[in-house]
């Protein structure tokens, strides 16, 4: 449809054929307050029919009566909770939810005041303020008639920051922009529902799951719906959060699996306002001030991320695909032989008896004893993952016992369209994760792979369901977004039973809500392009932003332009590639092209070097994991995060923290040139030592390929191995040694890591 500038369309859907005859309810101030024996408390709201042609009262129906419940936890959490037809999943039995044991929920108190009632706690801290007073006028004319009068709070998750619900935006009545809370009738059924807050004027906002938008997103709506994104470069993503901070010092969780429209001070310039394809409104206001508080907030309401294991930090080398144990042990081979440290060999889409046709067993033919040849990958030193999709083959052996037990959808024989699914295999139907035995199936056919010796399952896919079929306790639009978390606990839950909490790992593409407890996650099918590593990064922070800890991304991008498998990535991208993935969580070499570094041979000597760099960190990488699964902390950071007054930082997106200690500014152009802004503080150039004092902007500055700008905190302490090794097997973490960033440290050629490496 044509965007028209106009919140009753391009928010509402009122422009649609389906919403001929649909209705909206706006909610007036409110009528009444009162306290619940639960420690919560009640909000009476009427809500008041409005004629289609103009938003003015629709006198000829009566006013329906809503309850919005107040609940807070802790010192720093208010949710608010309206249904208007539909049952609130009970907390227990919501999968996007994992309580910290620590949050508890506070009581709540009512007390009177002039303008209408403020929500207190235990310590007579203002937590939410109701307002029920109408604005004085002074009467000059009556040219328009009466206002309307909205509902009219504020929220004060901490006692500090202040929430308004944005209770005034409009232009003359009936021109509405945005509603502080509403929602749209169809055939007598609330069918969706609308709030809105207030936005200041250079209010900026950041998160929403892996966005590859600039870092600032004010000025944008966004489809919170998952997706096959296709790339990195456009607005789909495939891990949507229904999360954001706010430069204003709190975040907002719409708490749904609906899909969601969430419009950042852009419908309406003066508001961030959502539309929930649900009849149940469910809002955490989350407060801590500082972004990394904020995050931690979040996760205490959605869980932590899980520690991975150490051999995870390692190098994983893969493409699309390797085809047989001959291939791979070549491979293996290869990268021992030119000492190419390495962790991981993944196996695509190719360890079938037909390619992406997945059915969960090794073919006979190319992989004859699976158990044997992962025993000798192992003594090796390689762990082995495995690719596998959620969808089950016609042609597979499963497929008859899935459709007999229900352990998929039903085929609606509606063609699915515009995946990345290259095969020709023809797909039925998708695993239906909410019903209890199909989970238990698909867990007993994972449990066999690791009873060979596979390590790790990549859990591709899951962004998109048949939205026409159906499943065992879910209707398909409240599933949709959800089924990329049923997926990766099925998968990671298996795995922990089996391998130990120590060894649990998933490879996930989709996410959303509670996905983060499951790493690690990455980026989609990027191109192997200057803009497709810039969109990368950019999705990689906003990510982050969003509450997940680790994350990782294809190098050196996963497809060819304009060739997708034929043109190879260009040896200066390679490198650049490479030198950010030093420095995520996870790095993974994955392509719809060979990516081993020996097929690079011009700039394969340089690649090593920085593989070497990468093992050395392992330490201290180990060292800010542990940080992210039990603080607000992804291990690679907007600049925000910790410079959260430094407005400059709210809009870069192409400079990041890795854990604590580096700020890293990675070269995304031929020229080796860029800009580095160094937010206020010290900090010392990782290859030369010389001492900077921020903020400041370092201008045109150029690094050759063999290096990349990288900046350490004055003072900080980085723990190093400083011996060669060929996988983290080889590490011995009592022998880790420790570089001080001061005065004492005269560069990366004179350090203990310029002895093993050459750069």
């Amino acid at each position: 449809m044509k965007q028209k500038n106009s919140f009753k369309y391009d928010m509402l859907d009122f422009d649609l054929p389906e919403a001929q005859n649909d209705i909206l309810w706006i909610a007036e101030m409110a009528e009444e307050v009162y306290e619940q024996c639960d420690g919560s408390v009640i909000i009476k709201i009427p809500f008041q029919a409005q004629k289609k042609e103009v938003f003015v009262p629709d006198a000829t129906k009566e006013k329906k009566y809503y309850y919005m419940e107040i609940k807070a936890y802790g010192d720093a959490i208010v949710r608010c909770s309206i249904s208007f037809s539909g049952r609130f999943i009970e907390d227990s039995n919501n999968p996007m939810i994992e309580w910290d044991p620590s949050l508890k929920q506070v009581k709540l108190y009512v007390t009177k005041n002039k303008n209408g009632w403020d929500i207190i706690d235990d310590n007579k801290v203002v937590r939410m303020r109701v307002n029920n007073v109408k604005k004085p006028t002074r009467k000059w004319s009556n040219l328009h008639p009466e206002p309307q009068y909205f509902f009219d709070a504020t929220i004060f998750p901490d006692g500090i920051v202040a929430i308004p619900f944005m209770a005034n935006d409009t232009f003359t009545p009936g021109i509405v922009e945005s509603v502080s809370l509403g929602y749209v009738e169809r055939d007598g059924k609330a069918d969706r529902c609308v709030f809105a807050l207030h936005s200041e004027y250079n209010e900026k906002f950041a998160g929403t799951g892996e966005r590859f938008a600039p870092m600032n997103l004010s000025g944008k709506t966004i489809i919170l719906e998952n997706n096959d994104a296709l790339g990195v470069n456009n607005r789909r993503a495939y891990k949507n959060v229904p999360f954001y901070i706010s430069s204003k010092g709190y975040g907002l969780l719409i708490m749904t699996s609906a899909h969601v429209r969430l419009s950042l001070a852009d419908i309406s310039t003066r508001a961030v306002q959502a539309l929930i394809e649900d009849d149940v409104l469910d809002l955490f206001f989350i407060g801590g001030g500082e972004p990394e508080r904020i995050i931690y907030n979040y996760r205490r309401i959605t869980g932590f991320p899980r520690k991975v294991p150490v051999w995870s930090y390692g190098i994983w080398m893969s493409r699309m695909s390797y085809f047989s144990a001959e291939e791979t042990f070549d491979v293996a081979k290869k990268l021992r032989e030119n000492k190419f440290p390495c962790d991981v060999i993944h196996l695509d889409t190719g360890w079938f008896k037909k390619d992406w046709q997945c059915d969960w067993e090794f073919d006979e033919e190319r992989f004859p004893n699976p158990q044997e040849y992962i025993r000798n990958m192992h003594e090796m030193g390689f762990k082995i993952s495995v690719w596998q999709l959620p969808h089950v083959a016609a042609e597979t052996k499963h497929y008859n016992v899935a459709v007999e037990n229900k352990f998929i959808s039903k085929l609606t024989n509606k063609p699915e369209e515009g995946t990345s699914n290259f095969g020709d295999v023809e797909y039925r139907g998708v695993i239906d994760f909410t019903n209890p035995k199909a989970v238990e199936w698909y867990q007993n056919l994972l449990k066999n792979l690791f009873d060979l010796g596979v390590d790790v399952i990549k859990t591709d896919f899951g962004e998109n369901i048949d939205m026409n079929a159906e499943y065992f306790s879910m209707e398909p639009k409240k599933l949709h977004n959800l089924y990329s978390l049923l997926y990766q606990k099925a998968a990671f839950e298996i795995t922990e039973k089996v391998k130990g909490k120590d060894q649990a790992i998933i490879w996930a593409r989709a996410g959303w809500i509670g996905c983060q407890r499951y790493p690690v996650h990455w980026g989609g099918d990027s191109s192997s392009t200057w803009d497709g590593l810039a969109a990368t990064i950019r999705g990689g922070l906003h990510l982050g932003v969003s509450g997940f800890g680790f994350w990782s991304h294809d190098v050196p991008g996963f497809h060819g332009l304009p060739d997708f498998m034929n043109n190879w990535p260009d040896d200066d991208i390679y490198v650049r590639w490479t030198q950010v993935a030093v420095f995520t969580s996870h790095i993974r070499y994955h392509g719809a092209s060979p990516r081993e570094p020996y097929n690079y041979p011009n700039v394969s000597d340089i690649v090593r070097e920085w593989w070497k760099l990468r093992y050395a960190l392992i330490p201290y990488f180990v060292e800010q994991g542990e940080k992210v699964t039990k603080t607000g902390y992804p291990f690679i950071r907007a600049l925000f995060i910790h410079h959260p007054d430094d407005e400059y930082c709210w809009y870069i997106d192409d400079e990041f923290y890795c854990g604590d200690i580096f700020l890293v500014a990675p070269i995304i152009n031929s020229a080796g040139k860029r800009n580095i802004y160094l937010p206020k503080g010290n900090w010392i150039d990782f290859w030369s030592g010389e001492f900077i004092e921020g903020p400041v902007m370092l201008k045109d500055v150029y690094f050759p390929l063999e290096k990349m700008p990288i900046y350490c905190v004055a003072g900080s302490e980085l723990k190093v191995y400083p011996y060669m090794v060929q996988h983290t097997g080889e590490i011995e973490f009592d022998k880790a040694v420790t570089i001080i960033f001061d005065h004492t440290y005269k560069g990366f050629s004179k350090s203990i890591l310029g002895r093993i490496i050459k750069l």
